[in-house]
């Protein structure tokens, strides 16, 4: 795999607006373009990657659209100002997540993805 922080961008931003069933009325949502470096979203790439369950509930979700809450107390605030925008949601859990290209995005997505429809008996 290269290491090419923007490797797969064309790809990545050609998928913007994206939006399909994937099975059983579970279905994806695609966003991303390209915005102006900041600490929050130092590659430049504001991104939006979900899955839906029927009803519309996310399920998995990868975007950097805020900053993640990590912790709780006074220490959490100073955490979070520290770190990029970079986050997931799986199953109603925030974690931050380390961007390193959008080919790399994409594929942990998809992954994330494939698990949860296996799960939930979708093929």
């Amino acid at each position: 795999m290269s290491t090419d922080p923007d490797e797969g961008l064309s790809v990545l931003l050609e998928l913007h607006g994206f939006t399909a069933e994937v099975g059983d009325a579970f279905w994806i949502s695609m966003k991303a373009r390209v915005v102006e470096k900041s600490p929050g979203r130092p590659h430049g790439i504001q991104y939006a990657l979900t899955l839906h369950r029927p009803g519309n509930e996310r399920v998995v979700g990868y975007d950097n659209a805020h900053q993640p809450k990590v912790g709780r107390g006074p220490s959490a605030a100073s955490r979070t100002r520290a770190l990029a925008f970079d986050h997931m949601h799986f199953k109603g859990t925030i974690t931050p997540y380390t961007f390193e290209s959008p080919v790399k995005l994409l594929e942990d997505f998809w992954a994330d993805v494939e698990t949860i429809l296996k799960e939930e008996g979708v093929s």
